[in-house]
């Protein structure tokens, strides 16, 4: 037997530490001195400690350390990945919005001097050749682009009020920080109004009048078309997506893979991706949902807006190309052209 400061220095775990593990009926010692109170392990437990001491290095709970060591070794490999998956998909949310952060206020003083730029913008949706209802929603406002595509029951309210969140802020100043917030509130509200077997993509440009801040979760798109190229600005919040950026799946095969619609993230289950876009005369911004990027390519998307001698034509361009091509789900649309205008 092995007393508990010869055992804490042999898995690496404190005595402290032991003693909790105790309390918490972790680890218990393999016997305990009746008068003295003294904790003593077996040679036997020192596997099980040293998993223990890896996990919690790791930032395991202890309530999902728990877990794991009731499982089987394959089972618990399983239960390690998909936690160091989730802790990996957190990091990125919180690095991506403290680069943000970043930017926007070591940019604030900048954009006093940068020259005032505005919108000229149209939205379209259409229900496509096969849905009977249309669960997007698609708006473009002076100071707001924004489709939302529904999913579930209640997708039709659900993408409706994550739009009419953002559309406050046509009106009203809201600090950069603050736009999180407000999304948040609002997919509480609407999640408890429609069930929770509903859901919503949101993908959002909000104007500052030089630049833009970029919403986006799921799998609706924006693109910018500048000096002639296509360029998409969103990464999709979807299964194959991540296949593909592990190198298991190629975009060909992505298209017809049996699950491509399958998303990973929508509003609601994790913050959104955050970040500002410089804008300069002469982009043209596409937000779209996934009605059009699934059954229209790149190339043609490129074709149509560079040829559209404006939003309001590129959008019912778009919207009539992909119900050519089927039309299999609600497509919407809204395209906005940045133009140069003088300070008054």
């Amino acid at each position: 037997m092995l007393t508990i400061g010869a055992f804490a220095r042999a898995c690496r775990l404190s005595p402290k530490a032991l003693r909790l593990y105790d309390e918490l009926d972790l680890l218990r010692p393999a016997r305990v001195d009746p008068d003295t109170g003294y904790r003593y392990y077996a040679p036997a437990q020192l596997e099980q400690a040293r998993l223990v001491a890896w996990l919690r290095r790791i930032g395991m709970p202890l309530a999902r350390v728990r877990e794991v060591c009731a499982l089987t070794p394959d089972a618990a490999a399983g239960e390690i990945r998909a936690y160091w998956d989730q802790v990996e998909a957190e990091t990125a949310q919180r690095r991506d919005l403290a680069a943000f952060l970043v930017d926007h206020l070591t940019t604030a003083d900048r954009q006093e001097a940068d020259p005032v730029l505005e919108l000229r913008y149209a939205a379209h949706s259409d229900p496509g050749r096969v849905r009977r209802h249309n669960q997007d929603t698609a708006y473009a406002g002076t100071r707001l682009l924004a489709v939302a595509d529904g999913f579930g029951p209640g997708g039709t309210p659900m993408s409706r009020a994550a739009v009419e969140a953002l559309k406050s802020l046509e009106t009203r100043e809201v600090p950069a920080g603050d736009v999180l917030n407000l999304l948040q509130e609002t997919v509480e509200a609407a999640t408890e109004a429609v069930g929770h077997d509903s859901g919503t993509t949101l993908t959002a440009l909000l104007w500052t009048g030089s630049r833009l801040t970029l919403v986006h979760i799921g799998d609706s798109r924006a693109y910018l078309l500048r000096d002639g190229a296509l360029f998409r600005i969103t990464h999709d919040h979807t299964l194959v997506q991540s296949l593909i950026d592990e190198g298991r799946l190629t975009p060909e095969e992505a298209t017809s893979h049996p699950r491509r619609t399958l998303l990973l993230r929508a509003l609601g289950t994790t913050p959104p991706d955050l970040r500002l876009q410089d804008a300069a005369t002469g982009d043209r911004y596409l937000l779209c949902s996934d009605g059009l990027s699934t059954v229209l390519p790149d190339a043609r998307i490129r074709t149509a807006l560079t040829a559209a001698d404006s939003p309001e034509t590129a959008v019912h361009t778009l919207v009539d190309a992909a119900n050519e091509a089927g039309g299999p789900d609600n497509v919407s649309c809204v395209v906005a052209d940045v133009v140069g205008a003088r300070k008054v």
